[in-house]
């Protein structure tokens, strides 16, 4: 069964959102706990699970090599990704009436473009995303995890997955100081 998009029975929630909750989003770092919440959350609500796809980016590990070189596609492959991911999961949400949990925003991307591209790069990704981003579902609450770098890099170490290794410490400082740039005028 592909992870990305599960569904959850209504009769295994434990717990309720708010009326007026159907879409959380979980958003953070890398490390920060995101893929881990949102697989509790989507249990306990009894709602269908979204989880980031990043296995599949053809250029990730590329970019892990390479930044330079790599940055724009592994970005809007990304881009893509998630806009698709996010259509079909409310397309699905309309079907079922279910609540929907992601571990990760839309806005993210965007996030770690401002980080990896140049000017020029950046104009076409905002232009790209503007154009398709259009009519995608906001998320009715969002939660915002922190961590300190130590403990952002502790935990890529301890998953072990081979293509973060190269992930350093000022690369996590600076997208912890854009992330909360971004959620502080959110």
């Amino acid at each position: 069964m592909n992870e990305a998009f599960v569904g959850q029975s209504r009769s295994e929630a434990t717990i309720k959102l708010p009326e007026r909750v159907h879409f959380v989003a979980i958003d953070g770092v890398i490390g920060a706990g995101k893929t881990s919440l949102a697989r509790i959350l989507a249990k306990e609500l009894g709602a269908n699970l979204v989880l980031e796809q990043f296995e599949e980016n053809p250029f990730l590990e590329r970019f892990y090599e390479n930044p330079a070189a790599y940055a724009f596609q592994t970005q809007l492959f990304f881009l893509l990704s998630r806009l698709r991911q996010f259509q079909d999961a409310f397309v699905q949400n309309d079907l079922f009436r279910h609540n929907v949990v992601s571990d990760y925003t839309f806005e993210k991307d965007r996030i770690f473009a401002l980080q990896n591209l140049t000017d020029s790069e950046m104009a076409m990704y905002d232009t790209v995303s503007n154009s398709l981003s259009t009519s995608l579902p906001h998320p009715d609450l969002i939660i915002y995890l922190q961590a300190d770098v130590p403990t952002l890099l502790s935990r890529i170490s301890k998953r072990g997955r081979a293509m973060e290794k190269s992930i350093e410490g000022n690369y996590l400082r600076d997208l912890l100081q854009r992330y909360d740039h971004h959620f502080w005028h959110y």
